[in-house]
């Protein structure tokens, strides 16, 4: 991570990572109707357990994606606790996901996968 970027990590099913791999890794789909907010969450373990604890049953895999973003993007937004300190995540607009996807630096790399 640079001073100019800060990491963050996205639990994504298999739907979901492959419309990521169809942008050559270096976006995230826009938001499903009734899907008003894009999660990005702050910490690797957060996103472990939603992919392990969530996605897995609900679609049989999970994974966790990794990536930098623009500091001066996210600086607009202020992070949200889901529940405790452990818990914490960007709460971005489904129409500003064109917007955070110009803002990641790099690729979005795939860290983790549960079965």
């Amino acid at each position: 991570m640079s001073p100019e970027t800060i990491t963050l990590w996205r639990p994504v099913g298999p739907a979901e990572l492959d419309l990521i791999r169809a942008s050559g890794m270096t976006a995230f789909p826009p938001r499903l109707p009734g899907q008003p907010i894009f999660y990005p969450v702050t910490t690797e373990d957060y996103a472990i357990k939603i992919a392990r604890d969530w996605n897995v049953p609900a679609s049989g895999s999970g994974f966790v994606t990794r990536f930098e973003v623009r500091r001066d993007y996210l600086d607009g937004f202020a992070v949200q606790d889901a529940g405790g300190k452990a818990h914490r995540e960007y709460w971005i607009p489904a129409e500003e996901v064109a917007a955070f996807n110009a803002a990641i630096v790099g690729e979005i790399a795939v860290i983790h996968e549960f079965r």
